[in-house]
């Protein structure tokens, strides 16, 4: 395809963001592509665990509100979506888009990206473990999940098959964005320079509201204004990857040299090896220039060869979490809150069989965030939390139980007590050979 340029807009920076802003793109911003990354490492976990409850889940729970906003504007407008809101489970998530689709009076072309779960791969090798250096196979806990880092390489196909909703699961966030370059630029699969430049492009998007100032503000040092109207992000890339940043007029937020260089370097180690499915990208040379307001100018992005392993995240049961959590106010509040934390603590330990050595005692607001390294002097409130990762349920109920029974047997003037228990994945990393996964394409409609 043959293209002078290409707009891409951000969507959603995580599971949970809002979906105002990127209506606002899909209707005003004459978008060739609107990405959704909804996707971390344990939000993918987490799904397999929903998965394993209900065959039909472990997708983005919030897929079909999303979609129900947007594609009345990106359908008829050309605009194609793209997301790894499919999570644990992309075939459903397609399913569920079809249907959300319909419901709506819609046709719409879904192309769904499997491929990127590797448990029988992974079980079969043994892989050493990152954060151990032992074997997978050494794992005491339960696995549930394995999936690897898919590139781009499956967006392009999806996009040959003139998708208008690609859903993938475990995909790289940059390589959402980077896909639809190479679809529409035709860059070769080892043109690392362009691949680096399309890879800066897709890690300054993929988180959204923190680009246009959401994560970068503070009110005294870096003042952002309108934050409750914050505007997301788009791109205008060129056949070369040098790209124009903007933001829609009238939104609120901020988009400046500033907010463009905290997002550049967010999550990245090493500035000059970024390290990705497509591409090892260098960040060093990147250059920020302001063209007007709220619009920046990118280039210098490059990079080299790509790796030849993948990473892998894998899930494992993680047993319990146990919370519970109450406020004490006024003179004493501290001595309070920590006598009510004592006995909460004994309560747990003689009654219920919880280890000491499980239970986690914050005392917020006076210190709690420092972990005891700034002296909490006399805070006028304090809340209470108790919380562990436990083996059963029934331990885990016991503690929210126990904080929220101080009402009436601990310390005097406790208030807004909440409870709160679910089960819990863990996460652990590892790489297979790139050559083992294969991504495989399926449209529905």
């Amino acid at each position: 395809m043959n293209r002078s340029a290409l707009r891409l807009g951000a969507g959603a920076g995580f599971a949970g963001d809002r979906i105002d802003p990127a209506v606002a793109l899909a209707r005003d911003a004459a978008l060739d592509h609107l990405v959704f990354e909804c996707l971390g490492e344990r939000t993918v976990a987490a799904g397999h665990a929903r998965r394993l409850a209900d065959p039909q889940s472990g997708h983005d729970p919030l897929l079909a509100t999303r979609l129900r906003a947007v594609l009345p504007h990106t359908l008829p407008g050309d605009t194609t979506v793209l997301t790894n809101s499919g999570a644990a489970n992309p075939r459903a998530a397609g399913e569920v888009a079809v249907r959300t689709a319909k419901d709506l009076g819609l046709d719409c072309r879904v192309a769904v990206v499997t491929g990127d779960e590797v448990l029988d791969l992974v079980r079969d090798l043994d892989p050493v473990v990152w954060e151990t250096g032992r074997p997978l196979s050494e794992e005491a806990s339960e696995i549930i999940s394995a999936n690897a880092y898919l590139g781009h390489e499956p967006v392009v196909q999806a996009l040959e098959e003139d998708a208008d909703l690609v859903i993938t699961g475990r995909l790289a966030d940059p390589s959402l964005y980077l896909g639809p370059l190479v679809h529409a630029f035709g860059w070769e699969q080892d043109d690392w320079e362009r691949l680096g430049a399309g890879t800066v492009v897709g890690h300054l998007l993929e988180c959204a509201g923190q680009l246009t100032g959401g994560y970068f503000a503070d009110p005294v040092t870096k003042p952002v204004a309108d934050l409750a109207r914050l505007g997301f992000p788009f791109a205008e890339v060129a056949p070369t990857g040098d790209a124009r940043l903007a933001k829609l007029p009238g939104t609120g937020g901020r988009l400046d040299r500033r907010t463009c260089a905290e997002q550049l370097l967010y999550e990245v180690a090493d500035p000059t090896a970024y390290v990705t499915p497509d591409v090892v990208a260098d960040f060093s040379e990147v250059r920020f220039t302001e063209l007007s307001g709220n619009e920046v100018a990118v280039s210098g992005g490059r990079g080299r060869t790509r790796p030849e392993q993948l990473k892998v995240t894998v899930g494992f049961r993680g047993g319990w979490l146990g919370e519970g959590q109450i406020s004490y106010a006024g003179p004493r509040a501290l001595d309070r809150a920590r006598l009510a934390g004592d006995v909460v603590v004994q309560r747990l330990v003689e009654v219920h069989g919880v280890a000491e050595s499980d239970l986690n005692v914050e005392l917020v607001g006076a210190g709690a965030a420092f972990r005891g390294r700034r002296p909490p002097g006399d805070p006028a409130e304090v809340r209470l939390r108790v919380s562990a990762q436990v083996a059963d349920p029934e331990r885990a109920q016991a503690i929210g139980w126990e904080v929220e029974s101080l009402y009436t047997n601990g310390p005097a003037g406790g208030g807004g007590a909440r409870r709160h228990q679910q089960p819990l994945v863990t996460i652990r990393s590892c790489v297979v050979p790139r050559r083992l996964v294969t991504p495989v394409v399926e449209v529905l409609r």
